[in-house]
């Protein structure tokens, strides 16, 4: 992910800072909109209704339908690690990136948790608990943003991991033990997305913390 300041979902965190001091600054200025980081950021977003789409073709409960639905959150879910990557390799930050990432990012988890819980595939405390998360912590590090950024942590990207997975396998008609298997992944990832979300919440309370009294020193 590239990041509003490092993806709330604590992903790949395209806003990692870029090496190279004054040349690395100018090549992340000169980034054109029109990069590949971009171009996949969009395809992303362009993803999302067709997603829902699919999802919920012929009522929702076609495995064919669901199968394709699968395969559009599947590109969706690669091209979120791909395109932070090649933002942060090449240098192809730029403020679009920033925003719409994390966006696409949200938008097509917030997606396909919401159509899972309209059709009664997912219990809605499940997608409340995510969904709250996930605004929780975007909200949270703009509060703090002036002290710093709250940067990407191994739970998060494990936390983004388990849910992709565990939504993409309840977006599958599932039978049988895999049926049950995948409610032990969401069980997971909405571990990992409540611990995860706590430990965010203490940082963010140290580094305002912090903040507030270097300014105080500075005064």
């Amino acid at each position: 992910m590239s990041g509003i300041p490092a993806s709330a979902a604590g992903g790949t965190g395209r806003s990692t800072p870029v090496t190279g001091g004054k040349l690395g600054a100018a090549a992340v200025s000169q980034a054109s909109l029109w990069n590949i980081a971009n171009i996949l950021t969009m395809l992303r977003l362009v993803l999302v209704p067709g997603f829902v789409m699919l999802l919920l073709a012929d009522g929702g409960y076609d495995p064919i339908w669901r199968a394709w639905a699968w395969a559009a959150f599947a590109v969706a879910m690669i091209t979120d690690v791909f395109d932070g990557h090649l933002a942060r390799t090449y240098n192809l930050v730029t403020d679009f990136g920033k925003i719409a990432d994390p966006i696409a990012d949200k938008a097509i988890m917030a997606a396909g948790l919401i159509c899972l819980s309209g059709l009664g595939d997912l219990s809605w405390w499940v997608t409340g608990v995510i969904l709250f998360r996930e605004l929780g912590i975007t909200l949270m590090r703009f509060w703090v943003i002036r002290h710093g950024v709250i940067p990407a942590s191994r739970g998060g990207k494990m936390k983004t991991l388990a849910q992709g997975t565990a939504v993409g396998m309840y977006v599958l008609a599932l039978t049988g033990p895999l049926a049950t298997f995948r409610w032990w992944v969401m069980a997971v990832a909405v571990a990992l997305t409540v611990v995860t979300g706590l430990d965010y919440v203490r940082q963010a309370v140290v580094l305002r913390r912090a903040g507030l009294a270097a300014e105080r020193a500075d005064r």
